[in-house]
């Protein structure tokens, strides 16, 4: 049974201020809720609507379908429904390519890219402090579970490149070819703003711009973010 005020709270988590203030984030799905709990995040509450999923969480709440699309952020729900203490990360690798974000708005891009460091073994990014909340929960949906391996701060990106020791590479539509770069072990790929690309503030810190080759027609103005950090992400474990 679940009360009006359980899912006055879940509800209110669709916003970053009762996020941040509740210390809690919501994520939907059988998988991205198991993969959490595999993960060892501490879950506050899952619901569930169908007896089924009893067996699989077994602390869950078995809650109506009615109440449970009320407490959902998507159009049609998936039957599970978790709510989770916000996720304390250890302390940053230093040893090993760092992912920066440079205000990415768009929650698909950032859960993609979230999802892509991941697949890639790239266990830290470093967000401006205007980049998207990777706690929104159209973040959540696309990194599949990867938020628990990943450790993500938000940082005054300026001040973090000033005190970098790591080599700086930036992605830009006139750098030089990352196929003709010889990429070191470790470093810093800053990736731009979907619209606008890296600032020049920012800018400002990169040792070397980088670009991926374009071989099509040159309508194509530039790939996705997320699109373009795999492609870069892939070259640098090739070596």
């Amino acid at each position: 049974m679940v009360t009006k005020n359980q899912i006055k709270l879940v509800v209110s988590l669709k916003q970053k201020k009762y996020r941040s203030q509740h210390g809690l984030f919501v994520v939907e799905g059988e998988k991205v809720v198991n993969e959490l709990l595999l993960a060892g995040i501490k879950p506050f509450q899952v619901f569930v609507d169908d007896p089924g999923f009893m067996e699989k969480f077994k602390e869950a709440a078995l809650v109506s379908k009615k109440d449970l699309k009320q407490m959902s952020s998507l159009t049609h729900p998936n039957g599970v429904l978790g709510v989770f203490y916000m996720i304390e990360f250890h302390d940053s690798v230093a040893n090993d390519w760092v992912v920066a974000l440079d205000a990415v708005r768009d929650p698909g891009n950032l859960g993609t890219i979230i999802r892509l460091c991941d697949w890639f073994g790239i266990k830290q990014i470093i967000c401006s402090t205007d980049t998207v909340d990777c706690y929104n929960p159209k973040v959540l949906q696309a990194t599949m579970g990867s938020m628990a391996r990943v450790h993500i701060s938000y940082v005054d990106l300026k001040e973090f490149l000033s005190k970098a020791s790591l080599p700086i590479y930036g992605a830009y539509m006139d750098g030089e070819s990352v196929h003709s770069k010889d990429l070191p072990d470790k470093g810093i790929l800053i990736m731009g703003n979907e619209a606008n690309g890296i600032s020049k503030e920012v800018g400002a810190f990169i040792t070397e711009k980088i670009s991926i080759p374009q071989y099509g027609g040159s309508t194509t103005e530039s790939l996705n973010v997320a699109t373009a950090t795999a492609i870069l992400l892939n070259e640098i474990r090739r070596g």
